[in-house]
């Protein structure tokens, strides 16, 4: 067994209540690594054949949750999770950094493989023992702080049961859903501790349909041996200082941005990206530090950055809430987005989205698509219920609700951004599309294109295989694939990744697997045969959408739009541009003009299985 890994992943079967242990071989896990990686090979071999007919949230699609070989070892321990998307109809390797993954190897795994569904609500729990199905229908339809505190109350009280001896027991590590994933709303998060969560994909909702409130893991054992231990204790320092170096970062997180990158790199979403600039010092980040912050310094398992803060408004109407900063993709999509400005408003909406299980990104990328609808007279003040105007805190609230209940204009709104488009565009006949900012089915992360100011730039979104996700983003075709696409697989923080020289970075993971790893071996061969075997599944898609190539390896319309101010103003992103960048982005990868993959690459990287389904659609 290579070092890093646990050596097992548990396997639940919901619909026949079965669970057993299984392993994949050492030449699998050396080709696919974990996380993302692996995740997209299980769910190719599981359900590859009948892909472009299956229903993301039927009970043949596979949820999977993993950690890699390099979590709970390298700081920044995360678990990714994955499935055929409701959103793309592709794989995306969702990831949040949570004391899970750490318990989950700590109990002697590497992760978790969950199919069918089951009759009732239920969780798993995986300790030292096994992994068991539990009944969860008194947590269905719970928030999620009253969920953790049910889960944390019950598991400790379970095992203390089971297991006197060891003293007091700590609370478990958990991923879970709230009631937007129990009603499937498509873009739905998985959630951990209180307000970390896995949004893009909409996994949330995949959970839901197999009535899976929960998976939960306490281990007693230790994290796995690596294979140079010596070797890996001193490149741990190494790393670790590297890590210290940014202070701003570890003051600040990406809090700091809400005012920076609308002010500074106009690339900001405002109003559903009708705007990407605003100089509205009242969103600047001592705002939300002096005012609201209770703890400035909270790190992750074994985390060096420690870029995580806690907010708690402790007086006015939205007394109570607690939530992270908010970092700089909630203080946007749940601040500015909606035309909110005022940060307890967004601290406020920022909550919400974590009790209900939303995504902090996608969802309220929905919302401010409704927004402008309402604000454009396609959408009524009868469609919705009540108006919906921006800035108007109060009303996002209720949509909010609306969207996780799936009631009234909620229950299209649950949709998600493209798919609701689609039905109101039937509704209303209006062409909704312009104003739905999505890349195949993904809501885009709050970073725009059109300023070229900031990391985002052309091809960023068009031509990733995860869409909008602003974490795996496209360049070049080579760096992708020692940048997301590693720390997704590994499964670590990005933040503990840039910064550090990537020298020491492979060579720490070679130090810990024991594979012949290389900078240069990933980028030219483990990374793209992940990422070619994600483009082939997205490419296939089905049933309700399939994804046309070049036509929808696009940006959305807003974004060939002229910036209307600041200093950026009249500047777009230039399609001219895209279109040169994609087709070389394509022929890096060894992909053909339209971006399939071609049979002599697919041959290449052990993936010749595939060819029959790219030949149909070379065709």
């Amino acid at each position: 067994m290579p070092g890093g890994y646990a050596g097992k992943f548990l396997e639940v079967d919901l619909s026949k209540e079965k669970v057993k242990d299984i392993t994949f071989d050492d030449a699998t896990l050396e080709a696919y690594f974990g996380g993302r990686g692996l995740a997209a090979k299980i769910l190719w071999d599981r359900i590859g054949d009948k892909w472009s007919k299956l229903d993301a949230l039927s009970p043949e699609n596979v949820f999977i949750a993993l950690t890699g070989p390099l979590t709970a070892i390298y700081p920044g321990a995360r678990i990714c999770c994955s499935a055929k998307s409701p959103v793309s109809n592709g794989i995306v390797g969702s990831t949040a950094s949570t004391e899970f993954a750490s318990e989950v190897k700590m109990a002697g795994y590497d992760g978790v493989i969950v199919t069918g569904k089951a009759s009732s609500p239920v969780y798993i729990l995986m300790t030292d023992e096994g992994g068991e199905i539990m009944d969860a229908g008194h947590l269905w339809g719970e928030l999620s702080e009253e969920t953790i505190k049910i889960l944390n109350r019950e598991v400790t009280a379970e095992l203390t049961k089971r297991k006197p001896n060891v003293g007091l027991w700590r609370e478990p590590g958990k991923i879970y859903i709230g009631p937007a994933g129990e009603n499937m709303v498509r873009n739905a998060a998985v959630v951990t501790k209180l307000c970390h969560a896995m949004g893009y994909g909409g996994y949330g909702s995949v959970m839901g349909s197999k009535n899976l409130k929960a998976i939960v893991a306490k281990g007693r054992g230790k994290i796995p041996e690596v294979d140079a231990p010596e070797a890996v204790k001193l490149m741990w320092k190494e790393v670790h200082k590297h890590l210290i170096k940014p202070r701003s970062m570890r003051r600040w997180g990406t809090g700091y941005a809400g005012y920076v990158v609308g002010a500074g790199t106009s690339s900001e979403p405002i109003r559903n990206w009708q705007e990407e600039w605003h100089d509205e010092r009242s969103f600047g980040g001592p705002r939300f530090e002096n005012r609201f912050w209770v703890k400035k310094y909270w790190a992750d398992f074994g985390c060096t950055t420690s870029c995580m803060k806690i907010s708690c408004i402790k007086s006015g109407r939205w007394k109570g809430d607690i939530t992270d900063m908010p970092d700089y993709e909630l203080q946007a999509y749940c601040g500015t987005n909606l035309g909110i400005f005022d940060p307890a408003d967004n601290i406020h909406i920022s909550t919400l989205m974590d009790k209900l299980g939303h995504s902090g990104i996608n969802c309220p990328n929905t919302m401010g698509f409704a927004a402008e609808l309402y604000q454009r007279g396609i959408l009524t003040e009868e469609d919705i219920g009540f108006k919906l105007e921006w800035g108007d805190t109060e009303a996002f609230d209720k949509l909010a609700w609306l969207i996780a209940k799936r009631e009234g204009i909620g229950d299209i709104l649950a949709e998600g951004t493209l798919r609701a488009a689609m039905k109101i565009s039937e509704m209303k006949g209006v062409d909704c599309i312009p104003y739905a900012v999505h890349v195949k089915g993904i809501e885009i992360g709050a970073h725009g294109t059109r300023s070229d100011a900031d990391y985002t730039h052309d091809i960023s979104y068009a031509a990733s295989v995860q869409g909008g996700d602003h974490t795996s983003v496209a360049v070049d075709g080579y760096s992708e694939m020692s940048a997301s696409v590693f720390t997704d697989s590994a499964v670590i923080c990005n933040f503990c990744f840039y910064g550090v020289p990537q020298e020491l970075i492979f060579d720490f993971a070679k130090g810990v697997t024991g594979f012949p790893i290389t900078q240069e071996s990933w980028r030219t061969e483990t990374g793209p045969r992940i990422v070619t075997l994600q483009r082939a599944l997205l490419l296939l898609g089905g049933p309700d959408i399939v994804w046309k190539p070049l036509e929808d390896d696009d940006n959305p319309p807003r974004f060939y739009e002229p910036l209307p101010s600041g200093p950026y103003k009249g500047q777009t992103t230039d399609k001219e541009i895209v279109e040169q960048k994609r087709h070389a982005y394509f022929d890096t990868l060894g992909w053909d003009e339209r971006g399939i993959p071609t049979k002599e690459r697919l041959k290449k990287l052990g993936l010749v299985d595939l060819d029959p389904s790219m030949k149909k659609l070379r065709n």
